[in-house]
């Protein structure tokens, strides 16, 4: 029998490769870093990528090790390529530290452009009391192996344009929120689906800024097609996951003045909450 193939460990992976930030010599604070295109939905690269870079140079910048609760406001589309992240300490304590920053790429005539900016509070997983009180439940959802990949949709579907974003993720969507792919949206704005890396890198909470904006858009299942850019994404990490693929559920509740929310959930193979987040995005105007 053949041997299974090696999984990526944290730090051996491409997500991190990809998410990397060099410290800048004598400028404390600022990080280069590449925007990898292979991140691109559509036309601009993922928000949830995005978010866990900067989260990374944050870590890098203050005392504490976890994002606990972390927002973004995205400003311009990013582009793949060369990119700043300049980073500030606004408090500092013995279990907290809170922080900001902002994503700067060149434009053509070599103008700086803020693409983001994040203000976010650090903590320490571990450290954090271990009591639960929540009404709050697993979403109901087949197997992972009865679940649906990119390769089960048609072609020139919805998603058509965001494969190379769709070939470094683990991800199968739940049945019943897949009608959307052959023209039968179900009108409820949900989403659902088995989430991982397709290196098989165990979860952390860099990831699970990821795996909150990962998914297809909840504007699909409402019918709509075409590019839904987030405007802003809070993310609250609550746990660090336990080994495993992740579980991921969305819903849309309101769509008006052309905009919609996202509200997510992401449980480990545990059954624990481990994050949560809303997003504002742009409804698909096509």
């Amino acid at each position: 029998m053949a041997d299974a193939p090696a999984l990526a460990a944290i730090g051996d992976s491409e997500f991190d490769r990809d998410t990397a930030v060099v410290p800048r010599p004598g400028e404390p604070g600022v990080y280069d870093c590449a925007l990898s295109g292979g991140w691109t939905i559509i036309a601009a690269v993922n928000g949830g990528y995005l978010l866990a870079l900067v989260g990374r140079a944050l870590r890098d910048a203050l005392p504490h090790g976890d994002p606990l609760t972390i927002t973004a406001h995205y400003l311009t589309p990013s582009q793949a390529g060369p990119a700043v992240v300049r980073t500030e300490a606004v408090r500092t304590g013995r279990s907290m530290s809170t922080g900001q920053a902002s994503l700067y790429q060149f434009d053509a005539e070599g103008r700086e452009v803020e693409r983001m900016r994040v203000v976010a509070a650090y903590g320490e997983l571990d450290a954090l009391p271990g009591e639960v009180r929540t009404t709050a439940r697993p979403p109901r959802m087949p197997a992972y192996e009865q679940c649906l990949s990119s390769a089960d949709g048609p072609e020139g579907g919805p998603v058509s344009g965001s494969q190379d974003f769709l070939d470094r993720i683990d991800l199968r969507l739940d049945p019943a929120t897949c009608g959307w792919a052959v023209g039968a949206p179900s009108g409820r704005g949900e989403m659902r689906g088995w989430f991982g890396l397709a290196d098989g890198r165990p979860h952390d909470a860099l990831s699970l800024l990821l795996a909150v904006d990962a998914l297809p858009p909840t504007a699909f299942d409402l019918g709509l097609k075409g590019w839904t850019p987030t405007l802003e994404l809070t993310v609250h990490v609550r746990r660090r996951p336990a080994p495993g693929r992740l579980r991921v559920a969305i819903t849309t509740r309101n769509l008006a003045g052309g905009l919609l929310e996202e509200d997510a959930e992401v449980w480990d193979c545990e059954d624990r909450l481990v994050a949560q987040s809303r997003q504002l995005a742009r409804a698909p105007r096509g």
